[in-house]
């Protein structure tokens, strides 16, 4: 299996992955879609990852005020357990890792339970209590380039 994971640049491909999101999140998961998209669609670093040429998953990360949070993990449920997830997280943490704003800074994101064990691999340790998001369990999860 190929997998492929591109930095998004033309509009269709922000349109293809705002469908990935709203049937992870908004369709799978029930978030609300007021707070799927924000108003960091414009300044976040967005992915695509294909698997065997097939649209798979995305993410993206932006700077804050905190250090750079990682963001908006989605692989399709078809796509699941084929390391699509894996993928995703090694190409936004290398080109996170690139940008030369990135040194010395904190990446964190807010993980699902069930995605803890993917951003462990890469080093990333859970911090502090449970808290919940669009009514879903999360961690805060941090890790230092």
């Amino acid at each position: 299996m190929n997998i492929s994971v591109q930095k998004v640049q033309t509009k269709e491909e922000l349109e293809t992955i705002f469908d990935i999101r709203e049937k992870v999140f908004v369709i799978e998961q029930e978030v609300d879609p007021e707070e799927e998209y924000d108003e960091y669609e414009e300044s976040s670093t967005h992915f695509l990852a294909k698997l065997d040429g097939q649209v798979a998953g995305t993410a993206r990360w932006r700077f804050t005020d905190k250090g750079i949070k990682l963001e908006r993990f989605a692989v399709l449920k078809s796509m699941r357990g084929k390391g699509v997830g894996q993928a995703l997280v090694r190409a936004v943490v290398d080109d996170i890792s690139k940008h030369p704003n990135s040194k010395s800074k904190k990446l964190y994101m807010h993980a699902q339970l069930d995605a803890m064990p993917l951003y462990a691999k890469f080093g990333f340790k859970q911090v502090g209590p449970m808290f919940e998001e669009c009514n879903i369990l999360h961690y805060k999860m941090e890790l230092y380039l």
